[in-house]
C-alpha cells in the first residue's frame, strides 16, 4: 500500500486520537477478517407477485429452514420444524391462528416453548456475527432483553432460573406476541446478510408496489435495474413512451388499480378519452391477459387498453424520427399503413391489419397527436412526476441500484452483454460516440443518473430518452433482442412477425472464452466467479447454468405468466461461506395455506457448488476493505510512535 499523505493521516487521526484507540481498531477489524462470510441471496424477475416474493424473502429460499434443521433436525419431528418455520415467517398470522384453535389456559406453555425454541434459533444464528453487528440487529423495543437470552452468562449461578424468569415475564406482563414477532423479524435478517435483485420487479403482477416498500425497509440490498424498471424509471421523470408503455401493461395485465391505488394515478382523462373514440369499438384485439371482473370494467379496460396503444405507436413513432441516432426506424409502422386497403408492408411483405379502426391517426401525419390525445398525455405525465409515492421509490432504486455490480466474485446484471456474432463486444453508438463491454454499462449508468439529476436541459433530456432506448432497442443491454413486437402482436395475425429473435449473447452463454472474456472485462479472474443475470426465462427442459456453471440464469418464471413456459415459479441463489446453492421453486399457493397448513414454497436443489475451504470475510470484498483500512490505521500508528503526528489526549 502507498504511504499516505499527512492530511489524511491528520484526518484518521480525528476518528482514532491516540495509539490505543487506533490499536484498539485494528484488533478488532482483524479479529473481523477471520469470522464467516455472510449469505447472500438474489431474487430476480419478480414482475409484481408480491406475496411469493415475500414469501421467498421470509424463508430465505430455504436457509431460514436450515437454520432451524441446523438447531433441531434430530430433536424435533417434522410437524414441529415446520409450526417453527411458520411462526419465523408469518409470527402475527401464525399466532392469530394458534390462538384461535387453541384452549386459552394451554397458551402460556405454547408461549414458553415457541419462545425458547426462537432463541435458540437465535443464538445459532447469530454465532457467525460480531457481537457489535448483532446488537445493531436488536429490535429497539426488545434490545437489552435479546441480548440477555441470547449471550451466556458466565456468572449467573443459576442460569435456568434467570432465563425461565425473563421468559415467564415476557408471558406474564401480555408481551409474548409483540415479542415473538420481534424475534422472528430478528432472526430472518441474520440468516440473510445481504439481498441482490437482480431487476424487473414491475409490470404483470399486481404488487410492485409493495415489494418497493418491502425493499426500502430491508436492512441491506442492492438492485440491478431490469428493463421494466428502467422503464417506470422513463415514465416517473416524464418520458412519455414510457408513460404510454406502462400505463399500456397495467391495461393489458388487468393492473389498472395499481396505477389509481397504489400510485394515485388519475386516469379519468384517458378512460373519459377513450369512452368519447371507441365507444361503439368492441376493441377485441385488446383483451386483458389474467382475470378481471365483467361488465362494464372490462369493456373500460379494453377501450382504454386500445387508446393507450395507439398513443404509443404514436409517440414512439416520432420518438424514432426525432432521434434518428437511435437507429429505431421499425418504430415506424403508424407510417408503413395502407390505410384505404387496411394493409400494412413489413419487411418487403404485406399483411392485413386485424384492427382498420383507428380514427385519431391521419395517414398524412401518423404520429401527431390530436388535441384530446395531447391532453391526455399530458396530464398522464403531470402525474407520473407529480407522485410523491412513486418519485420515492424511484430515488430507491437510483441510490441502491446499477446496471451492473461486482459483487464478492460475482458479476450481476439482468440482461446481456452486447456482443457481435463471433463473441466480441459489439460497438455501440449513443449520442455520435461508440461504447463497447463495460464502458457501455458505464455510459448508459451515467445517462440513466443524468435524466434525474443534471441541470443541463440537452443532457436531461438525453438520459429521459435513453430510458426509453434501454427499454426496447436492439442494442440494450437490458433487452437481448432483435425487436420488441409490441404492434406486430396487436395488430397482425401472422406470427411469423412476432419473433423477437434473442441477441448473439444467449448462443454463445456455453462458450468459455466468451464468458472468461467478459468476467475479466468486469475484473474477475480465476476459480468461482460467475456472471449471474436473470431476464429470460428458463423454460422446460432448458438449465440455468451454463459454461460448466460460470453463468447462472435465475430467471425461472416468478411471474405467473410465465409458469406454464418454465414450469416453476422461478430460480433464486443462496451464497453462503460454504459454497453456492441454485433452488428452483414450485408455485406459491398463498399466504394463508402457508399459515393454516404450514406448507412452503417446495424447493428443488439444482446446483450445489461447495468450496474446499469455508469462506471468511477475508474472502470477501468487504474483507479487502478491511484491509486497507488496517493498512491505513497501522500507518496511523507508525506515525504517532514516530512523533510525526502527535496523540490528541483530553
Amino acid at each position: 500500500m502507498e504511504q499516505l499523505d499527512r492530511r489524511y493521516l491528520e484526518r484518521l487521526a480525528d476518528i482514532y486520537p491516540t495509539i490505543a484507540r487506533a490499536s484498539e481498531e485494528i484488533i478488532n477489524l482483524s479479529s473481523i477478517l477471520n469470522l464467516p462470510k455472510g449469505t447472500e441471496h438474489f431474487i430476480t424477475d419478480v414482475h409484481g407477485e408480491f406475496e411469493a416474493f415475500s414469501h421467498v424473502l421470509r424463508n430465505g429460499s430455504g436457509a431460514v429452514r436450515k437454520k432451524i434443521n441446523e438447531v433441531y433436525g434430530h430433536l424435533l419431528p417434522e410437524k414441529d420444524i415446520s409450526e417453527l418455520a411458520t411462526l419465523i415467517y408469518y409470527p402475527t398470522q401464525k399466532i392469530e391462528l394458534v390462538k384461535k384453535d387453541m384452549p386459552k389456559a394451554d397458551m402460556d406453555d405454547w408461549y414458553k416453548v415457541m419462545l425458547y425454541r426462537l432463541v435458540a434459533v437465535t443464538k445459532h444464528c447469530s454465532s457467525k456475527y460480531t457481537r457489535s453487528k448483532v446488537r445493531k440487529a436488536l429490535p429497539a423495543d426488545f434490545a437489552y432483553v435479546i441480548e440477555e437470552l441470547i449471550t451466556e452468562k458466565q456468572d449467573v449461578y443459576d442460569k435456568e432460573a434467570y432465563y425461565d424468569e425473563i421468559i415467564h415475564t415476557i408471558i406474564r406482563i401480555g408481551r409474548a406476541d409483540v415479542f415473538i414477532k420481534a424475534i422472528a423479524e430478528l432472526i430472518r435478517r441474520l440468516v440473510v446478510d445481504h439481498l441482490h435483485i437482480l431487476g424487473d420487479i414491475y409490470d404483470r403482477g399486481s404488487g410492485p408496489d409493495d415489494i418497493m416498500d418491502a425493499l426500502m425497509d430491508y436492512h441491506s440490498v442492492d438492485v440491478q435495474w431490469g428493463n421494466h424498471d428502467i422503464l417506470w424509471m422513463g415514465a416517473a421523470v416524464g418520458q412519455l413512451c414510457n408513460i404510454a408503455n406502462v400505463v399500456r401493461i397495467c391495461a393489458r395485465y388487468g393492473n389498472l388499480d395499481l396505477l389509481e391505488d397504489g400510485y394515485g394515478i388519475n386516469l379519468l382523462p384517458l378512460a373519459t378519452f377513450a369512452n368519447k373514440v371507441y365507444a361503439g369499438d368492441p376493441c377485441t384485439q385488446f383483451k386483458v391477459k389474467g382475470e378481471l371482473s365483467r361488465g362494464d370494467d372490462l369493456a373500460m379496460n379494453m377501450r382504454i387498453h386500445k387508446a393507450i396503444s395507439v398513443l404509443q405507436f404514436k409517440l414512439e413513432g416520432a420518438c424514432a424520427e426525432r432521434r434518428p441516432e437511435f437507429g429505431m426506424k421499425e418504430k415506424g409502422y403508424l407510417k408503413w399503413i395502407d390505410y384505404e386497403k387496411g394493409t400494412i408492408d413489413l419487411e418487403g411483405k404485406t399483411y392485413r391489419l386485424l384492427d382498420t379502426n383507428l380514427p385519431t391517426v391521419d395517414p398524412k401525419d401518423p404520429y401527431r397527436l390530436t388535441n384530446e390525445e395531447a391532453y391526455v398525455m399530458e396530464r398522464l405525465q403531470s402525474a407520473f412526476m407529480g407522485c410523491r409515492r412513486l418519485q420515492k421509490h424511484m430515488e430507491f432504486l437510483l441510490h441502491k441500484g446499477a446496471l451492473y455490480t461486482v459483487y464478492n466474485g460475482n458479476l450481476l446484471y439482468h440482461g446481456c452483454m452486447p456482443l457481435d456474432e463471433d463473441g466480441q463486444f459489439k460497438e455501440v453508438s449513443l449520442f455520435g460516440r461508440s461504447y463497447k463491454g463495460r464502458a457501455l454499462y458505464d455510459k448508459l449508468d451515467t445517462y440513466v443518473r443524468r435524466a434525474y439529476f443534471s441541470l443541463d436541459p440537452d443532457h436531461r433530456e438525453q438520459g429521459r430518452d435513453i430510458l426509453w432506448w434501454i427499454w426496447c432497442n436492439k442494442d440494450s443491454p437490458l433487452f437481448g433482442k432483435t425487436k420488441m413486437a409490441t404492434f406486430e402482436r396487436y395488430m397482425i395475425a401472422e406470427k411469423e412477425t412476432w419473433q423477437e429473435k434473442k441477441t448473439p449473447y444467449y448462443l454463445l452463454l456455453d462458450n468459455e472464452e466468451v464468458i472468461d472474456r467478459i468476467l475479466a472485462e468486469f475484473g474477475l479472474h480465476g476459480d468461482h466467479v460467475h456472471i449471474i443475470n436473470g431476464h429470460v426465462p428458463v423454460k422446460k427442459g432448458d438449465t440455468p447454468y451454463k459454461c460448466g456453471g460460470k453463468v447462472l440464469i435465475i430467471d425461472g418464471g416468478f411471474s405467473k405468466a410465465y409458469q406454464g413456459t418454465t414450469g416453476i415459479a422461478g430460480y433464486t441463489l443462496i451464497y453462503n461461506s460454504y459454497g453456492i446453492r441454485l433452488v428452483a421453486h414450485k408455485p406459491f399457493t398463498s399466504r394463508d395455506d402457508a399459515v393454516i397448513s404450514g406448507t412452503d414454497i417446495h424447493s428443488d436443489k439444482v446446483m450445489d457448488e461447495k468450496f474446499t475451504h469455508r469462506l471468511r470475510i477475508a474472502d470477501t470484498d468487504i474483507g479487502a476493505e478491511v484491509r486497507r483500512n488496517i493498512e491505513e490505521l497501522e500507518q496511523l500508528l507508525t506515525a504517532y510512535r514516530s512523533g510525526d503526528i502527535l496523540e490528541k489526549l483530553r
